[in-house]
């Protein structure tokens, strides 16, 4: 991806406005970090913070750079408002995690989703979900990371090391020091900022385009854009109604289910009630969010469509390329806009930094202890693994500079596969008495074999598989294998 030399677009007031936003969060980490002096405290946030906190500390955690900007580019294209399908199954997908999961999570004191495994199943599948979390959490949060570097390289004219340090530094300072409560309050202020970002943009481009506001909503009616559903089923297209809601409800219970970056956040509430309504309500916050992304890339079109003029390239370029170009220079609003983009990405870094320190903490280092932690150890600990991930993480982003953008989309999509195959063994789990750990092992085994056939098609003759789909697949082969070796190997229970 070329970089746009463009630094002349950032004025002062432009910097200051990043700058407040990168000090404001360490302030709010250092002051929501008081009292975290317990594992309970600083992993789970005393398991005492309100519901809407939650909401949007999942929404923040859940919206990269990709949302941001890729998500307009997909709009300005021919998928228009077609993308709001697949949120439509997010919220499908979250009222089932709420009525099915929820009760399993707070049935004791758990403090990782792969508890739950182990009482079902035996430790050795609680190790190896948790791991595979790990794994995919950390490549796919790693590569997001270097994407968002790309972009504030993009914007400011800084190295793509830069750029990725200087979000490291920031998130991990504020997430080792705070803990859950810093990451939830910072990710509630992340979300205010990337959304305003969102709402002044489209005031912007607005501003931008002939004929205003009336001739922006026909020329988006008459190209179609604003056509939210399409029911041809086509499973190379993932934008259509079938992919949207099923793949979409599927891809959720994956996600906020059994992927403990969220679950964490669910039980960090104050009780399965508080929980459900943060998790559900976060997918309407989500679809209108996506609203307002996909209208801005309408925009875009609606834009460049006038007096032929040219769009900066495709996808994210389209959106980076009209904030360098034709926003107002040193009046903060590209300030604002650097702003949301780093409060989509380092939302999402210091979720998963907590998320994996409590996992390995959790997970691996207490139950193979020869001797109990006392609460400060588990504390230090938690602290240590979440600067090593965050060391981790950086590492991988200035690394996937080296790599070729089509390495990296295939490596976003395979740390996508954990949500299919750990909902596969959470399904044995919930729905078949004659599994055990032998049957799940080889079920997440076939679930991961197939989902890489599906993704690199070795035989030209598989279909194409749209995304959507994944974790459908990943979940029913996982299932399916694991239900298959239980009937042939393991005795009825």
């Amino acid at each position: 991806m070329p970089v746009v030399a463009a630094p002349a677009a950032v004025g002062p007031v432009d910097l200051l406005v990043l700058v407040v936003l990168l000090v404001g969060s360490i302030v709010v980490g250092l002051r929501a970090g008081r009292g975290a002096n317990s594992a309970d405290a600083y992993l789970l946030g005393g398991r005492s913070l309100p519901w809407w906190a939650i909401l949007g500390s999942i929404v923040a955690t859940e919206t990269s750079t990709a949302t941001v900007l890729s998500v307009p580019g997909a709009a300005f294209g021919d998928t228009g408002m077609k993308w709001l399908q697949i949120p439509l199954g997010y919220l499908a997908g979250r009222v089932l995690v709420a009525a099915v999961f929820l009760p399993r999570y707070f049935q004791g004191n758990l403090y990782t989703a792969y508890e739950v495994l182990e009482k079902r199943f035996g430790s050795l599948t609680r190790r190896v979900s948790s791991l595979l979390f790990l794994v995919t959490r950390s490549l796919g949060d790693g590569l997001r990371l270097y994407l968002a570097g790309l972009v504030l390289e993009r914007l400011l004219g800084w190295p793509l090391a830069g750029s990725v340090l200087v979000m490291s530094i920031v998130t991990v300072i504020y997430t080792v020091v705070g803990g859950l409560r810093s990451v939830v309050w910072n990710d509630c202020i992340q979300f205010v900022i990337y959304v305003f970002g969102g709402v002044a943009s489209v005031f912007v481009i607005s501003s931008r385009i002939e004929g205003g506001w009336p001739w922006l909503l026909t020329w988006a009616a008459d190209s179609g854009k604003l056509q939210p559903f399409n029911f041809q089923f086509n499973l190379a297209d993932p934008f259509n109604f079938w992919a949207g809601l099923i793949g979409g409800a599927v891809l959720t219970l994956g996600t906020q289910g059994t992927d403990h970056m969220m679950v964490q956040r669910d039980l960090s509430a104050r009780s399965q009630r508080d929980a459900a309504k943060a998790v559900i309500a976060s997918g309407v916050v989500v679809l209108l969010q996506f609203l307002l992304f996909l209208f801005i890339g309408i925009q875009l079109a609606c834009f460049y469509a006038q007096a032929g003029r040219t769009a900066p390239g495709t996808g994210d370029r389209i959106f980076v390329g009209f904030i360098v170009e034709h926003f107002p220079k040193n009046a903060g609003l590209v300030g604002l806009m650097l702003a949301a983009v780093l409060s989509a990405a380092m939302s999402t870094l210091s979720s998963s930094l907590n998320a994996s320190a409590s996992a390995v903490l959790n997970d691996f280092w207490i139950p193979l202890s020869r001797r109990p932690l006392s609460e400060s150890r588990q504390v230090q600990l938690s602290r240590l693994l979440t600067l090593g991930f965050g060391v981790l993480q950086a590492i991988i982003a200035i690394q996937a500079a080296r790599l070729s953008k089509s390495v990296v989309d295939n490596a976003l999509t395979i740390a996508g596969f954990s949500a299919g195959i750990l909902l596969g063994i959470f399904s044995l789990g919930i729905l078949s008495r004659r599994a055990g750990q032998g049957a799940a092992m080889i079920g997440a085994t076939v679930g991961l074999v197939v989902l890489l056939v599906v993704q690199f098609r070795p035989i030209e003759q598989l279909p194409v598989v749209a995304w959507p789909w994944l974790a459908l697949i990943g979940a029913s082969t996982t299932f399916a294998a694991g239900q298959l070796a239980a009937v042939l190997t393991e005795p009825s229970r």
